[in-house]
């Protein structure tokens, strides 16, 4: 089971959101490059990535940033915001990115998204964000009017190679994981599941463990917990390994 810790960019800046609000967000480091290798200096195996500013833009806002951050750093990078066209794909992969995670263009492009598979393949993952179990889009500011078991089928014939799932009730609230919902996605979608929201201690990573050895748990994101230390990343990865 990995341990993806997250470095969030707004306004250049390393920042974490409450339930993906633009007005609740504090600063943990002034330089992303410098949280991000951090990080691999901590021992992380990958590093979540997420342009905020790319997300609520619609567009590729900090791509020079971005290709800094993926120059520094010698582990694979996943990363997601505002990826809506081939093109920005390409640009991000081109700058080091190892996979992609889209969020808007897969549920309102299927056409464009599919395209982007063909294209790019394994390297193209889905953020399917519900709050309430409906997905939201455009940083979580629209409802799509769909939930997850709507558009899994899809997803799946059309070449995605893993899907993050974010509880967006529990993001950066730090209050525990919702371990019924994921049990149930990682067991029901035949793409690798990534756990993202309210991964705050280690008594979750041990409670996500047997799912991920029972069903295709890949692993889990955390952001705020390990920067406010109420999550030891070096604890909690030291504990994953010696699992076995």
């Amino acid at each position: 089971m990995i341990i993806f810790p997250a470095v969030d960019i707004k306004g250049g800046q390393c920042v974490r959101l409450k339930k993906g609000r633009a007005d609740q967000e504090t600063v943990f480091e002034s330089d992303p490059v410098r949280a991000a290798l951090h990080w691999q200096e901590q021992g992380a195996e990958w590093l979540h990535l997420v342009d905020l500013d790319g997300a609520f833009a619609g567009k590729a806002v900090n791509l020079p940033l971005i290709t800094r951050l993926c120059s520094a750093l010698s582990i694979p990078i996943q990363m997601g915001g505002g990826i809506r066209s081939l093109d920005t794909a390409k640009a991000y992969c081109d700058a080091g990115v190892t996979r992609l995670i889209i969020g808007t263009l897969a549920l309102e492009d299927p056409h464009a998204y599919a395209e982007m598979c063909t294209n790019l393949p394994g390297r193209i993952g889905v953020s399917l964000d519900t709050e309430g179990g409906r997905l939201k889009t455009r940083g979580w500011a629209d409802d799509s009017g769909m939930t997850i078991e709507q558009v899994l089928p899809r997803l799946y014939a059309q070449g995605t190679a893993f899907i993050i799932h974010t509880d967006i009730d529990r993001d950066g609230m730090q209050s525990g994981v919702n371990l019924d919902l994921l049990a149930q996605l990682a067991a029901e979608s035949p793409m690798p599941v990534i756990a993202a929201g309210g991964v705050a201690t280690l008594e979750d990573i041990r409670a996500l463990y047997p799912i991920s050895q029972k069903h295709k748990l890949e692993g889990a994101i955390t952001g705020r917990a390990v920067y406010e230390g109420t999550l030891n990343f070096k604890e909690a990865l030291a504990w994953v390994r010696a699992q076995g």
